[in-house]
């Protein structure tokens, strides 16, 4: 059987309670300012902050269901015993969207059913739940890979990948003369830091 079904919503037009215009620069061509009063230009600064006021209200139907929100990614966790209820989670989210001037884009939204690690016995997995919701076996969360096994596998070889591409640029920054201070102090807030990270996440000291 599942464990849990874990879909990551993508929610776009953050809203904003002031006036704003938008104005593009080509071939020193100013255009005319076009006002802006539904949303803020996804890549803003203001824009993950504005969505962690604006979606400060977002809790689940269900008490046995976790929303999680970090800057303007959103989690939906939903238990397989009370997998019945995602539908109305879902119709609940995009209600509170469209109220608050938001778009739940489904074709950007994913869905993962994590199962139990290391079990011998085949599991039968539930047909896609959210219409519009791609399923994947895999999933970027905030850095980190998780499989729909809970195998961390693909996120160590992420890890080993990037910090050789990390090495090879430091050799290559060494050969052009770069000095040893500024060798480490690269080296420790690139492959270092990912290294750390992932092994705080995983409870490795």
């Amino acid at each position: 059987m599942p464990i849990l079904t874990y879909l990551t919503l993508s929610i776009t037009g953050l809203s904003v309670s002031f006036e704003s215009t938008l104005t593009t620069l080509f071939e020193n061509q100013l255009s005319d300012p076009l006002d802006i009063s539904a949303s803020i230009v996804q890549g803003s600064v203001v824009g993950p902050a504005s969505y962690v006021v604006t979606a400060s209200d977002l809790h689940p139907v269900s008490s046995h269901n976790v929303i999680v929100k970090y800057a303007d990614d959103t989690y939906l966790i939903i238990p397989a015993n009370n997998q019945n209820t995602c539908k109305a989670e879902i119709q609940h989210i995009e209600q509170w969207a469209n109220c608050n001037n938001l778009k739940l884009n489904r074709s950007k939204s994913k869905e993962i059913v994590f199962t139990k690690p290391r079990s011998c016995r085949q599991t039968d997995l539930p047909p896609p739940i959210v219409q519009g919701f791609e399923r994947v076996q895999r999933i970027s969360v905030l850095g980190v890979t998780l499989t729909y096994n809970l195998s961390m596998t693909t996120h160590i070889d992420n890890i080993i990948t990037s910090c050789a591409r990390v090495l090879y640029g430091l050799r290559t920054l060494r050969s052009h003369g770069m000095p040893p201070p500024a060798l480490h102090a690269v080296f420790q807030s690139t492959a270092l830091a990912k290294v750390t990270c992932f092994s705080s996440l995983v409870g490795i000291h």
